[in-house]
């Protein structure tokens, strides 16, 4: 089962869900006037891409995230590394109507363009797009004219059936069609999910790849998320499917599309890596091919077999652009373009007509800003406005007040934004007839953007849905002493050894974090107080969490042995609480000192 661009209209399936779905039309960019002589040789005399060697450019991003309305905060921000080795801070990036913009003015001179993305496009959205079941993301995606995705751990936020309903189109089942007389036509590119099975039949839930084809040039895209996915969304509405390895999906599918003639072939894969700096323009092959960057991708892209000419890649929501060898040795392009449409990577691949593969050493990456100093895509701000006039009476409500922003930045260990919705969570549950909670752990993914201070102190619904999209449900469990140093254990080491993931505490708990060990041994034991008090190993305590948390998510499963389980308001709603009995305009909610986790390094 494969998608292939064409003018018509092309049968898709999602687990025998049949659908018609309307692919993007070709691109008629000619190239430049006054090409160099050595161009019209490359491309042909006639300017038309007849020629043997034809650059093809591959546009791609990542981790949107139903971004629509520019980012906020340390959100809409982004690290530049400047010359003489110092960064400075790249304010007021990102935001669909932007993107858009920047896609098309990158496609013009170009022939030959692809416009790709790795995956989680939707879910943890804001409320303008998350309250509408992320459809209008998928609208605003059709406007940039997106050609192929991968889907991404948070494409399964609702379940597979929902993400049927995404790719093809029909009103939500239980709240119907938002606008009158307008129905959902569905994503018009192709949501690949290559490694995502029925366990029974074992066939794809999506399309395994994609061929784009252009006057007898083929690319071939294959796509899949993490391997990992079950183990960060909801268990139930995944039921029934199997995540399998990505490099054996991705080698299973390259000797596929090459039995199929195609053999240039880009993976769009939702997993990523850490580069050794946090600036989108750091070089990670300094010293060598690579050597700049860790993380899962790095062992994944050793092992993808040659036949695969470029990764773009995401889940990490880091910028790098790197080469890594691939199985024989040879640099391979691997891309990440950061997060929340802030980036966007232009990828060169020269294509050889004669052997009909892309020409490795003549592979070019950069990633770009999306600043807001362009023009805004009109039709992407009208459907904003259409959206927003359909959100504004729920998305306007006051809930709070902040006396200054409270930041939830990238790559610190302990977030404001963090500390913050531990604490609303134990005030929430620490009543004895909502649980009796004596403390509070957040994972730090369900943090999802700060409470940015506007020109006055007021926080909306909106905002704080911003923070908390996923309406988890809240639990309060019975954990020992032991228990609960486990779970600080499995931060490190584990499932989270490569890519640690901090719990966020609430104000009465307290540990060391030794950075300069390895594993769980960077978990000062003897520092683990609960009220100033050392934990008993023995002594049971009550402890509040969201239902993905004690579900064992994020690669915690001492969380999931939890006994006396209660099950209480959603996490959204405790956190509104909070903020609206602890501020006012008279005496609005400051930010929380970060001060809960002290830090070896």
């Amino acid at each position: 089962m494969a998608a292939t661009r064409k003018k018509n209209r092309t049968a898709r399936r999602i687990l025998a869900v049949g659908a018609g779905l309307a692919t993007v039309g070709a691109l008629v960019a000619a190239l430049p006037a006054g090409a160099s002589q050595d161009a019209q040789d490359r491309h042909g005399s006639n300017g038309k891409g007849w020629g043997r060697m034809v650059d093809v450019q591959l546009l791609s991003f990542n981790d949107l995230h139903g971004h629509l309305e520019p980012p906020t905060g340390s959100s809409g921000r982004l690290t530049r590394l400047k010359a003489d080795g110092t960064t400075e801070l790249v304010p007021d990036v990102g935001g669909a109507e932007y993107l858009s913009t920047h896609l098309r003015q990158a496609r013009k001179g170009h022939r030959y363009s692809i416009t790709a993305a790795a995956g989680d496009m939707i879910g943890a959205s804001p409320l303008l797009s998350g309250l509408f079941h992320d459809e209008p993301t998928i609208e605003a995606l059709n406007a940039m004219k997106l050609d192929v995705s991968s889907v991404g751990n948070h494409e399964f936020d609702e379940g597979a059936r929902e993400l049927s309903r995404i790719q093809n189109g029909g009103c939500h089942p239980t709240e119907g069609c938002y606008e009158k007389g307008k129905r959902f036509k569905g994503a018009k590119f192709p949501y690949l999910a290559a490694n995502v099975t029925d366990e029974k039949s074992g066939k794809p839930l999506l399309d395994p790849y994609f061929i784009w084809e252009r006057d007898g040039v083929k690319i071939g895209f294959i796509g899949v998320t993490l391997e990992g996915t079950a183990n960060i969304v909801s268990a139930e509405g995944i039921k029934g499917l199997k995540f399998g390895d990505e490099v054996e999906t991705i080698n299973k599918y390259a000797k596929v599309l090459e039995r199929k003639g195609v053999k240039s072939i880009v993976a769009l894969l939702h997993e990523g890596g850490l580069p050794a700096s946090g600036a989108y323009n750091y070089d990670c092959d300094t010293p060598g091919a690579g050597a700049g960057i860790s993380g899962p991708i790095v062992d994944i892209a050793k092992n993808i077999t040659p036949q695969v000419d470029a990764l773009v890649t995401g889940h990490t929501h880091q910028a790098y652009a790197c080469t890594i060898p691939d199985p024989a040795g040879k640099p391979r392009t691997v891309t990440s373009a950061a997060s929340f449409g802030r980036l966007y990577t232009d990828t060169t691949l020269t294509y050889d007509r004669r052997t009909k593969d892309i020409v490795r050493t003549a592979v070019a990456s950069a990633n770009h800003v999306v600043t807001r100093d362009v023009e805004e895509h009109g039709k992407i701000t009208t459907l904003i406005n259409r959206w927003k006039a359909l959100a504004a009476p729920i998305a306007n409500r006051p809930v709070g007040h902040i006396a200054e922003s409270i930041d939830n930045p990238d790559g610190v260990i302990e977030k404001p934004m963090g500390n913050l919705i531990a604490d609303a969570q134990l005030a929430g549950l620490s009543p004895a007839d909502k649980g009796g909670a004596q403390l509070a752990l957040m994972n730090p993914g369900g943090v999802r953007a700060p409470l940015t201070k506007g020109t006055d102190s007021v926080v909306t619904y909106g905002q704080a849905y911003t923070v908390q999209p996923f309406t988890n449900m809240m639990t309060v469990v019975d954990l020992t002493g032991a228990q609960l140093v486990t779970a600080l254990q499995q931060q490190v080491s584990g499932a989270n050894l490569a890519a640690p993931k901090i719990l966020q505490v609430s104000r009465n708990f307290s540990y060391t974090l030794d950075m300069t060990k390895a594993g769980a041994d960077r978990i000062v034991v003897d520092s683990v107080r609960l009220n100033g008090e050392p934990l008993d190993p023995s002594k049971s305590y009550r402890v509040a969490m969201n239902e993905f948390l004690t579900g064992g998510g994020d690669g915690f499963p001492v969380l999931a042995t939890g006994a006396n389980k209660l099950v209480g308001a959603s996490d959204l709603d405790v956190f509104i609480a909070y903020l609206t009995a602890n501020s006012s305009a008279a005496e609005p909610l400051r930010a929380p000192a970060t001060d809960r986790i002290t830090v070896v390094k």
